[in-house]
């Protein structure tokens, strides 16, 4: 096919916005500066203390939800560090927490690569109407990367009413005592070649399922023998203490609207940023639900692949994935699973679409080429824009292609639904690329999306621009299916 169907825009255009800052903790690594900061707030007088706090509430508290909780838990970080703690009073406390603290425009430099799946809650929709979720990659100071949601209306046509944005973003609660699977972290652990006498006297003295506090006091016990471990026995207490940090739990208040929640890095191997989260919604075979999202941990160093489950947008739960087929960027989980098993879309390569499955949802390790780059538009390589959508005619897949100059295309291809290794169509021509003013941004020259989303006969697709802004259009399915050779209804 030569042609593409007509992409309908709509006005939805969502800008960075730099005005919405979260607090973070500043606490120097040097003990002996963290020190010299204490000794100065202590010296303070009380009247002092109470002045600066009323200016520091003035100019600050305004910018954020539930200001003087958060600074206290910063004073939580340091308190340790003070001879006398139950002394002071919460005014110096809250004043030392901001000493240790400091604002962080999570979206200053970008709001893109965008997902969007249907809400949780559809209660008090109109007929035909559908309430969504779209998620977005916030990028800030020093390209750190966390993940932000909007949420709207679609009504029958199709068209968006996005819901007012908050001027406030909260960070969620970190479960300080996360359970763990004993035969997931075997699994982990013999994949990192740590499948050996110390890990086993470890998880011998663990249950099926341990929380983490009784991880760790069973690796305080071993690490103080570790003398008689030698390095062997070192290494692979760190490297369970990381897989520990690397597979955490986190909720956030009921009162906080979804657009006020943004999930940061957690653990140190996501230090620089949670990158291009993909979610589904996953029809269980019971006929439950529950929303997965693949995303690219980056530590500044190396990346790993991660997984995020959440039923409400309220309590996830982040795993890792492992396998060796799982150790590229750009996954997508097919929204159910396909004669028994799951499935998912991966790139092995950096270069072809390859196709996955497995009987577990965290383990993934054969993979198959089915998409080779075929046209100039994706001749450097091809990837995919999110979950596949299923069509009476097929999988709809999304694609990306990089081609000359690294200009980045949306482009489509068909998968058969009972086996997805045969490509039943895919479009010559990009679906959408770089054009006007939405080639120049960050990265220039980039069309990007995390996922897709069929409303009616409609494809929703919200996409990214040039790294930096992201809009939303409309694509008539049925054109699009009859471009791809799976006719229409």
């Amino acid at each position: 096919m030569t042609t593409r169907p007509e992409i309908v825009r709509t006005d939805v255009h969502l800008e960075p916005r730099s005005e919405r800052v979260i607090l973070r903790p500043f606490i120097p690594s040097d003990p002996h500066r963290v020190a010299a900061v204490l000794s100065r707030a202590l010296e303070l007088e009380e009247s002092r203390v109470d002045a600066e706090l009323a200016a520091l509430l003035r100019d600050f508290s305004s910018r954020h939800i539930d200001f003087e909780r958060r600074l206290l838990a910063h004073y939580d970080g340091v308190a340790s560090r003070i001879v006398n703690p139950r002394a002071l009073t919460r005014s110096r406390k809250i004043l030392i927490g901001a000493l240790f603290s400091g604002e962080y425009a999570l979206e200053s430099a970008a709001l893109f690569n965008p997902s969007i799946v249907p809400h949780p809650d559809q209660r008090g929709v109109g007929s035909g109407e559908l309430r969504f979720v779209l998620s977005l990659r916030a990028t800030g100071e020093g390209h750190v990367s966390s993940i932000e949601f909007r949420s709207g209306i679609l009504d029958p046509s199709g068209e968006i009413r996005m819901d007012p944005v908050s001027p406030y973003v909260s960070l969620p609660e970190v479960d300080p005592d996360p359970r763990y699977e004993k035969a997931r972290f075997l699994d982990i652990l013999t994949e990192m070649g740590c499948d050996n006498r110390h890990s086993a006297e470890l998880l011998d003295m663990l249950g099926d399922v341990f929380p983490k506090s009784e991880l760790n006091r069973c690796l305080l016990r071993l690490k103080k023998e570790s003398h008689l471990a030698g390095q062997e026995g070192k290494e692979t207490f760190q490297k369970v203490q990381w897989i520990a940090d690397s597979n955490y739990e986190i909720d956030f208040p009921s009162a906080r609207a979804l657009g006020e929640r943004a999930i940061f890095p957690v653990s140190r191997n996501e230090s620089n940023g949670i990158e291009d989260a993909r979610f589904v919604l996953f029809s269980e075979d019971d006929g439950s639900s529950v929303y997965y999202a693949t995303y690219t941990a980056y530590n500044g160093h190396a990346i790993l692949p991660q997984l995020i489950e959440t039923r409400d947008f309220r309590h996830f739960r982040v795993n890792t994935l492992n396998g060796n087929a799982v150790r590229n960027k750009g996954m997508a989980l097919f929204p159910r699973r396909i004669n028994g098993r799951y499935a998912m879309l991966s790139r092995q390569d950096d270069e072809n679409l390859f196709l996955m499955f497995s009987d577990h949802v965290h383990h993934w390790s054969d993979s198959k080429v089915i998409l080779r780059p075929a046209e100039l538009w994706e001749a450097a390589k091809i990837g995919n824009c999110g979950s596949p959508l299923e069509t009476e005619a097929g999988w709809l897949v999304l694609t990306h292609g990089v081609g000359p100059m690294r200009r980045y295309c949306i482009g489509a291809a068909l998968l058969d639904l009972n086996d997805p290794s045969k490509v039943l169509g895919r479009l010559r021509k990009p679906l959408l690329e770089p054009e006007g003013a939405g080639r120049e941004g960050y990265v220039p020259n980039v069309v990007y999306s995390c996922g897709a989303m069929l409303h009616g006969r409609n494809l929703i697709l919200p996409f990214a621009m040039s790294d930096r802004t992201t809009t939303i259009v409309r694509v008539p399915l049925d054109a699009l299916l009859e471009e791809l050779g799976g006719g229409g209804s």
